[in-house]
């Protein structure tokens, strides 16, 4: 689950976004509030040295232990790193399940994974996008007439507080040009850990270049982008992420756009690859009054109902929903997506979602700071659907146009001829 949130979000080129499928999908992650579950097993010697096998486990892991202890007595390469064994030997087990939802991370992999998924990332804090001479942005790579342009400093940033402004040019980090690198290479070049200084040669309009010293911090993403379409009659939110921030943001965005008088909402999830489950729960509620938001099934078959909150803004059966879908959403998104539907509060416009059905539980590791994720149940429509390697289907499908024209959206046009018309759309089988 691992959207990687740029350091400096990458700004898409066209006007509204595109389908994508994400390279990896991000987990939906079981949390207690904002607290994780913890454990503490330990390795050592055999019998009151090693409390985390148990009696019935010795014949089993007999031949771990042998390997250990050989490996600790007699290997003559070298020195021996016991950290390194170890999360070797977590690494392994956790590999061996054969489930890309389920790996072990060391400290540093585990910090950067939560503030992914938390919305968060370590930087300066701005959007970015290249931008040819011509003033077209997605150019690649980076160079005379490739140039990386500052479009937005984000609100409290540090970029902001250094007096980055959009139309920034950025014309080195740190004295070494940009000049060859994609987009994502320039981005990983200026991010970097919280309380460390970069410095940026700054081109602004026709003035000499300027140098930027910005220390940088943890920042918080925008995951909802927010206007009105439609001469002002449709409320239009996109979600990125599933971060406990990203769903105050949409409770704040459909909030504004009820208090417009706006009774038509699109609710786009495309191309967000899910987060945490408390996220999606809130946000599902937000237009669901009653009832049940998705099942949970553990690995011995039972099953427990996770249900609405009652205090969801947008829960008048007289409001127009539309949930617009694609093959990058997975996790938290098709929850969301699953229960609107079965609940028939929306239509789902859009394409075949990605189809993850499971549900992933961080444990962290004493001593070593690291920890593992670990599927540890399946998560279900309200209907009791299992869409796991199979993806919901939406009410509307559209198919989309290969190659897809520069600055089109056909998902987008039909949620709003939806919207338009006098039925939901709901049942409907239509490509466009």
């Amino acid at each position: 689950m691992d959207p990687a949130d740029p350091e400096l979000p990458e700004r898409d080129p066209s006007p509204r976004r595109i389908p994508f499928l994400p390279i990896s999908i991000a987990l939906v992650a079981i949390l207690a509030g904002s607290a994780l579950f913890m454990s503490g097993y330990t390795m050592g010697r055999q019998a009151a040295a090693e409390p985390g096998t148990a009696v019935s486990d010795d014949d089993a892991f007999q031949p771990f232990w042998d390997t250990y202890h050989t490996i600790n007595d007699r290997y003559a390469g070298g020195d021996i790193d016991r950290g390194a064994l170890v999360q070797g030997a977590i690494r392994g087990m956790i590999d061996s399940l054969g489930d890309p939802y389920s790996e072990y991370l060391s400290s540093d992999e585990y910090r950067h994974n939560l503030q992914g998924i938390s919305g968060q990332f370590e930087g300066i804090g701005a959007e970015i996008a290249t931008r040819a001479t011509d003033g077209t942005e997605g150019c690649t790579p980076l160079g005379a007439d490739c140039r990386l342009v500052v479009t937005r400093p984000l609100d409290g940033s540090p970029a902001e507080r250094a007096g980055l402004q959009a139309g920034d040019i950025v014309l080195s980090v740190d004295g070494v040009s940009l000049d060859g690198l994609t987009i994502d290479g320039a981005r990983d070049r200026i991010r970097g850990p919280k309380g460390t200084v970069v410095t940026l040669s700054i081109q602004r309009g026709t003035g000499a270049p300027q140098s930027f010293a910005i220390t940088r911090d943890v920042v918080q993403s925008k995951e909802v982008d927010s206007e009105a379409l439609a001469g002002g009659t449709v409320g239009y939110l996109a979600v990125a992420g599933f971060s406990d921030a990203a769903a105050d943001e949409v409770i704040k965005a459909l909030g504004a756009h009820l208090a417009a008088g706006r009774t038509k909402l699109i609710l786009d999830l495309r191309g967000n690859p899910g987060g945490y489950v408390t996220a999606a729960r809130k946000i599902a509620s937000q237009f669901i009054g009653l009832g049940v938001v998705f099942w949970e099934q553990d690995a011995k078959g039972g099953q427990v109902a996770t249900d609405a909150m009652t205090d969801g803004v947008a829960t008048d059966p007289g409001l127009r929903v539309v949930v617009l879908i694609d093959g990058g959403s997975a996790s938290a998104s098709e929850i969301v997506a699953g229960a609107l539907q079965d609940a028939k509060r929306a239509t789902l416009v859009g394409q075949q979602s990605y189809g993850k059905g499971t549900v992933q539980q961080w444990q962290e590791l004493t001593g070593e700071g690291g920890a593992f994720k670990l599927t540890v149940a399946r998560w279900l429509t309200p209907d009791k659907r299992w869409i796991h390697q199979v993806g919901l289907t939406p009410d509307v499908v559209v198919t989309l146009p290969d190659p897809l024209p520069a600055g089109s959206d056909p998902t987008l046009d039909k949620a709003l001829e939806v919207l338009a018309g006098s039925a939901s759309g709901a049942g409907l089988r239509v490509a466009a």
